[in-house]
């Protein structure tokens, strides 16, 4: 589901390069015999409000990214729109804690957080709340918490696993999801771009280089095997994706 657009400058996803991107924010809606994962949940709603009434935090976040982010765009709504209950979502998959894949975690409190448990820490730690441009009120409410050490298989049938991504942040974590075509892997923010992938182009914003390219050479070895890997926000990629209520067969 594409919840919203931003624009930003390129060079932040690919260091040195001049001009502007307008990416889309994916959100995923895996429908599990075992219950329902979302993966990520997008931008708070209050972003889509006029400049004058959006607090501090919000207007610095409108000032540095151009948003396009209507009614109706949120998760929550695009759920609703593909009859899909908000409440009975088993768990919530935060790739990391950026304002763009947690601002709609309070439209889902009764789903199980899951979280690597080295993001979390460090969305609590001043100093790397600081570096990495987190804001508590994003993430923080009260969630079932499941925080993660690596590998973490969601339902122990080998389907819809947690996938260590780190180095965008501390604790990037991806998603592979096994489809009757093969394995599909949502990589969140560990691979903006296709480009990312195949040149190994780093963005100019990194919490980690050496992990990031680790990461990326994992994804590599991923897709070599038959992975179809989903690149981030590529707005390239993302016109090849079904929106729901379509399905990802």
């Amino acid at each position: 589901m594409t919840c919203g657009w931003l624009t930003l400058p390129l060079k932040v996803v690919l260091d040195g390069e001049a001009g502007e991107l307008r990416m889309p924010v994916p959100c995923y809606l895996i429908d599990h015999p075992k219950g329902q994962v979302l993966f990520d949940s997008g931008m708070h709603a209050d972003l889509q409000a006029p400049a004058e009434y959006l607090d501090d935090h919000t207007a610095l976040l409108a000032k540095r990214f151009k948003t396009e982010f209507k009614v109706g765009e949120e998760l929550g709504a695009r759920l609703e729109y593909c009859d899909v209950d908000v409440d009975k979502a088993r768990y919530l998959v935060n790739s990391h804690l950026h304002f763009d894949h947690v601002g709609g975690n309070h439209q889902f409190k009764n789903a199980q957080l899951v979280v690597q448990a080295r993001e979390w820490r460090a969305g609590h730690d001043d100093d790397l709340i600081q570096a990495n441009g987190y804001h508590q009120a994003d993430y923080d409410h009260g969630h079932d918490l499941k925080l993660l050490d690596g590998e973490h298989d969601l339902f122990g049938d080998g389907t819809v696993l947690c996938v260590p991504t780190y180095g965008h942040t501390p604790g990037h974590q991806s998603l592979k999801v096994r489809l009757g075509s093969g394995d599909v892997l949502l990589t969140g923010d560990a691979c903006y771009l296709r480009q990312t992938l195949e040149n190994l182009h780093l963005p100019r914003v990194v919490h980690n280089a050496e992990e990031m390219l680790e990461s990326l050479g994992r994804i590599r070895i991923l897709k070599k095997a038959g992975a179809r890997i989903f690149y981030g926000p590529d707005p390239e990629f993302w016109r090849t994706v079904p929106q729901a209520p379509a399905e990802l067969v």
